[in-house]
C-alpha cells in the first residue's frame, strides 16, 4: 500500500529543494521529520508538510495501517512554471530574470 501527497507551486527553485528532499528519501517517516527540522534550510517546512500529508493520506486509506512503519519510498522535486520578470538597469536598459517555482512529490509505504 502506498500513499502519496504533492505540493504545487511552490516558490523555490527544484535544485535548492532536491538539497532537503535527497536527505530524507528510503528513510523512516519518522525519522525523516526529525531530519527536516533540523535542516536549516527555508523549504525544510514544505516537505515536512508534505510528509506530514502523505502520512495522513496512508492512514485515511486504510485503517490498519502502522505509521511506525512508514517509510519515504519515492520523494522527487519537477520544475514548475517559470515568472519572467524585469529588473530595471542602467541607462534606460532592462534585465530579465526569472522567478521559478517547484513540484514536490513524497510517497510514503510500509515495508515489512
Amino acid at each position: 500500500m502506498e500513499a502519496r501527497a504533492e505540493a504545487r507551486y511552490l516558490k523555490v527553485s527544484a535544485q535548492k529543494a532536491r538539497l532537503v528532499v535527497d536527505m530524507i528519501r528510503g528513510q523512516q517517516a519518522e525519522k525523516a521529520i526529525v531530519t527536516l527540522r533540523t535542516v536549516n534550510k527555508r523549504i525544510a517546512p514544505s516537505v515536512e508538510k508534505v510528509l506530514k500529508s502523505a502520512i495522513a493520506n496512508a492512514q485515511n486509506l486504510s485503517d490498519d495501517v502502522d505509521v511506525d512503519k512508514l517509510f519515504v519510498v519515492e520523494a522527487y522535486v519537477n520544475e514548475g512554471p517559470r515568472q519572467k520578470r524585469i529588473r530595471p538597469a542602467p541607462m534606460g536598459r532592462a534585465y530579465r530574470y526569472q522567478r521559478r517555482s517547484s513540484h514536490i512529490i513524497v510517497k510514503v509505504a510500509e515495508k515489512a
